[in-house]
């Protein structure tokens, strides 16, 4: 499959940013092209945030945000304190949150949960991400588990075998408070890996899915554009 190669914005810094509900799921749905986009964009400024995470979580949260962003120009890192499972009922505290963020941060790229995805934490981070940055660019991963609620992603990152293995060893090694899970395997990262280089025809056999709603392609050289809605 043909590519477009996604450069850096305004002065050549590629500004992202990470939103997850909770540890692991950013590493889960965008480890391998995080790992991939620094490795090739060491300019990157990188945003990460982690919505609920408290105790062990809470230092598994940070510990896997600086093993992927390591190599990066400049990150940030929060890991907030919301209730796991009730996001949905702490909607008033957590839009006030994002409509804070998007005053001290403009990214270029967001990476977010998918809006199909059936936990209601992840549904409400994804729905609040369009509801607050209304003209940027927004791809949203995927978290396997056992609702079964994996769709058919239209934008695909093919990764390097290499990054394929950095991503489980980084998992497997990270998040040991999630091990016992029958879901949470090298085996069932590896395998959606594997379907998702299938359908991209990745040279390596692996890929990265992600849901894009609209996407702005432009023949010249990058531009912010006007203001959105």
């Amino acid at each position: 499959m043909r590519v477009l190669h996604l450069g850096g914005g305004e002065g050549g810094t590629l500004r992202v940013l990470c939103l997850g509900a909770h540890s692991d799921d950013i590493e889960i749905g965008c480890g391998g092209t995080l790992l991939s986009m620094i490795s090739e964009n060491p300019a990157m400024e990188v945003h990460w945030v982690v919505f609920s995470a408290e105790g062990a979580r809470a230092e598994e949260a940070q510990n896997g945000a600086e093993a992927v962003l390591k190599g990066a120009a400049r990150s940030v890192v929060e890991v907030l304190d919301h209730r796991d499972g009730f996001f949905p009922f702490r909607g008033t505290e957590i839009k006030e949150w994002f409509e804070a963020l998007k005053t001290r941060f403009d990214p270029d790229l967001i990476l977010t949960h998918w809006d199909g995805d059936r936990h209601q934490d992840h549904r409400l981070l994804s729905e609040l991400t369009w509801n607050t940055f209304r003209n940027h660019l927004i791809l949203e991963y995927e978290v396997p588990k056992y609702d079964g609620d994996l769709g058919n992603p239209n934008v695909f990152v093919p990764l390097s075998e290499e990054v394929r293995d950095r991503k489980i060893q980084l998992l497997m090694d990270t998040f040991s408070t999630q091990r016992e899970k029958s879901w949470f395997s090298p085996e069932t990262f590896l395998a959606l890996m594997r379907l998702r280089g299938i359908e991209c025809a990745s040279p390596s056999g692996f890929a990265e899915g992600f849901h894009a709603r609209k996407l702005t392609l432009s023949p010249g050289p990058v531009s912010r554009g006007a203001e959105g809605p």
